[in-house]
């Protein structure tokens, strides 16, 4: 999958991209509990997108690695859409 095909609504999504920037990660609150989230923009020779990363998977990932995404999903923010791992996605960094 390309990220050129990502649509909101899109489910089970599994793609390969470089991240190419991250923002600082800030903190939320949410039902009584202090979250850390952050964007990161990935890219693939279609175009780039938004990941949005909770918590322990933030530190997992660095401008400049590749990473692969399996079973996200596509919602949308701000009228923009927006990769996400939800409950049931994982990312792994490529060597």
């Amino acid at each position: 999958m390309k990220i050129s095909e990502l649509a909101p609504g899109t489910g089970k999504v599994d793609i390969e991209a470089e991240v190419v920037g991250v923002e600082a990660p800030r903190e939320i609150n949410k039902n009584g509990r202090t979250l850390k989230v952050a964007n990161a923009t990935l890219r693939d020779d279609s175009g780039t997108i938004t990941l949005v990363l909770w918590n322990e998977n933030i530190d997992k990932i660095s401008e400049g690695c590749t990473v692969a995404i399996s079973n996200g999903y596509v919602n949308t923010w701000q009228d923009k859409p927006q990769l996400t791992l939800g409950k049931f996605g994982t990312i792994t960094v490529k060597e």
